[in-house]
This record gives structure tokens, C-alpha cells and sequence, in this order.
């Protein structure tokens, strides 16, 4: 039995959500999203009580898997158009730079080329200093921009080099002992 995909989800108010064929639709003022479930479950919204219930058809493996996953994809829809979601990221290196050039990401971190990312449509990149702040209503969305900027350059244990997560903790390692005295 899933214990998230019982509980429903609450509604703010200002919240509309509303539910065609498969297709769940979250808006609050111009946030707006959409997500098509799959045909295992079912999605009802409860007006009088202002929450989303989510069910399941029957108690196949796979029924029960897309439960619990459709249930947290909508609230994560309703908190991303009420709050949204954020990622900071930090380089660290000397020299490194982040520069926001139109819709891209340039990334000057210590190769012979300038590495661009491509940000998605709804999402949006601060940069100050050696900070990427990203934010958007959609968490795939950030989480994944997020990714793909330090996939760019990953921390590295030895120089702490790299762009990590803001909260990430990078295990130094000591690198090479020289012994004194050779042959």
C-alpha cells in the first residue's frame, strides 16, 4: 500500500487545477504547468475540500509504482508555481568565471574552449561573482539545468576545483607524500 500516494494533495488558495483525459494542468497567476499521467492511476480534484486525490486502478507492480510517483509529481507542481524551486551552484577555481550571455550559460573554467549550456524555457540563472543562482517553477527543469552546469566540471578532491553544489561537501584528499631521501 503506498503511504505517499494516499495523501492527497492540499490546495493553496489561488491554486486552479484542473484534469482532462490524463492531462493534470497546475496554474497559479502566470505559473502554469501541465503533466500527462499514466492510464494506472487516476486523478480527481475535490473542490469542496481543495485537494487532489490521486487512486490507482488495480494492484499491479506497476499501478502501485506510478501511485506514489504521480502523487509527488503534482505537488511538486503545486509547490513550484506557489514557491518554486531553487539550485545554487559555486565555482571555484582561479580564473574560473560564469557569465549569462542571452539564453545561454558561458562557463570559462580552465579549458581551451568556453563551454556554453543551453537554459530551458521558464527557468532563470543569476550570476554574481562565482555564484549560479537557478530558479523556475518546474523542479525537473532546475535540477537538471543544475546538473548539466557541473557536469561541465566536476569538484575534484585534491584542489577542491570545479563547480559544486552550494551545500555540497567536497572530501579533501591529500594527494602524493614525498619521502625525504632518494637512492
Amino acid at each position: 500500500m503506498s503511504r505517499i500516494g494516499n495523501k492527497p494533495v492540499a490546495l493553496p488558495s489561488g491554486v486552479k487545477v484542473a484534469v482532462k483525459d490524463r492531462t493534470v494542468t497546475v496554474e497559479a497567476g502566470a505559473k502554469k504547468l501541465s503533466f500527462t499521467h499514466r492510464a494506472e492511476v487516476k486523478v480527481a480534484v475535490d473542490e469542496a475540500a481543495r485537494q487532489v486525490v490521486i487512486t490507482r486502478k488495480d494492484d499491479s507492480r506497476i499501478a502501485r509504482a506510478m501511485h506514489g510517483l504521480t502523487r509527488a509529481l503534482i505537488s511538486n507542481m503545486v509547490v513550484g508555481v506557489t514557491a518554486g524551486f531553487t539550485r545554487d551552484l559555486e565555482v571555484n577555481g582561479v580564473g574560473w568565471t560564469a557569465k549569462l550571455q542571452g539564453r545561454k550559460v558561458a562557463l570559462n573554467i580552465g579549458y581551451a574552449d568556453v563551454r556554453e549550456v543551453e537554459v530551458p524555457a521558464g527557468v532563470a540563472v543569476e550570476i554574481t561573482g562565482n555564484k549560479i543562482k537557478i530558479s523556475g517553477p518546474d523542479k525537473h527543469a532546475v535540477g537538471q539545468l543544475a546538473a548539466n552546469i557541473r557536469a561541465q566540471r566536476p569538484p575534484e578532491p585534491y584542489n577542491a576545483k570545479g563547480i559544486k553544489y552550494a551545500e555540497e561537501v567536497i572530501i579533501r584528499k591529500q594527494g602524493k607524500a614525498f619521502a625525504g631521501g632518494g637512492a
